[in-house]
């Protein structure tokens, strides 16, 4: 069976790409136990070097905190991010120049500047000209450059969904008497939406991950900052690496686990629901019938 943007592989293509699977599965075993073979000669599989994971004092006074630190400052940047990064979206497609020329310029500037120079601009800045704290201007600075870079790029995403939607919606939008906001509004971003959804959610990945670079360059305490301070006084620097890209896996796989659930219940509910009318309910045109000649005429 074919489809719009593949053929259906036949017989030599599906044993090509069983050989393949299979290759790679062993390569990617024997890479695995070459790295279990390496730490274990190093020493580093000891029990004594895992166990702080176990204590509780590791998980309350480092771990956890910096995880809600990660999570701070990754919902504040989706919660403004979103909005700003949808509403330069639309405003690049306006009719008006005056509208669509600054927020084209506005979204390829920010999408230009590493979202690391945009923190350590944003650190400066609130150091230099206004009264933030020294306790919240790490957090001020990560989520101002995480906002700026990121609002620019699902800008794009935005876009791209409702252009990628086919022109007859619009059209018949317009043809029913809708104006452009109404059309947007009502018809294009709720049918664009499901569209986005995958590239959105990409995006919000990088947004948690992104927090990092705050606490490397910034001081900010999130889980990698928090991460120096628990190997430093309980696990070793690789443990404490793995610990935390471990955490950083599971965080990053719920929120994508929860997208995937997402799209499907949005695509599920858009789906026709038409309902079977019985017999009783149809109402028959007697004109129809026929062809439309008179019935009981005699020859």
């Amino acid at each position: 069976m074919s489809s719009v943007l593949y053929d259906a592989p036949g017989p030599r293509a599906k044993r090509r790409n069983v050989v393949l699977s299979v290759v790679f599965l062993v390569l990617l075993g024997l890479l695995l136990w070459w790295i279990w073979q390496t730490m274990d000669d190093k020493g580093q599989l000891k029990w004594s070097l895992w166990q702080p994971f176990t204590t509780a004092e590791a998980w309350t006074t480092y771990l956890l905190p910096g995880l809600g630190n990660t999570l701070k400052a990754a919902a504040l940047s989706m919660v403004i991010a979103l909005p700003l990064g949808a509403f330069f979206g639309i405003a690049r497609m306006s009719d008006h120049r005056w509208v669509r020329v600054p927020a084209g310029a506005v979204v390829e500037f920010f999408r230009s500047i590493p979202v690391l120079l945009l923190m350590l601009f944003a650190n400066e800045f609130f150091a230099r000209s206004t009264n933030v704290t020294t306790e919240d201007r790490p957090l001020y600075a990560v989520v101002t450059g995480l906002v700026l870079y990121n609002a620019s790029v699902l800008a794009e995403v935005v876009r791209a969904g409702i252009l990628a939607l086919p022109k007859g919606q619009t059209e018949a939008a317009y043809a029913i008497g809708l104006r452009k906001g109404q059309t947007m509004t009502s018809i294009l971003l709720p049918q664009a939406v499901t569209t986005m959804l995958p590239a959105i959610v990409s995006q919000l990945v990088v947004i948690v991950k992104d927090t990092a670079l705050g606490g490397v360059m910034i001081g900010y305490t999130e889980l990698l900052n928090a991460r120096s301070t628990f190997a430093a006084n309980y696990a070793d620097v690789i443990q404490s690496f793995v610990g935390v890209a471990i955490i950083f896996i599971v965080v990053n796989f719920i929120l994508t686990s929860f997208a995937s659930w997402l799209e499907g219940r949005l695509r599920r509910s858009k789906r026709s629901t038409g309902a079977v009318l019985a017999e009783d309910q149809v109402e028959v045109n007697p004109a129809a019938v026929g062809g439309g000649f008179g019935t009981g005429a005699s020859v």
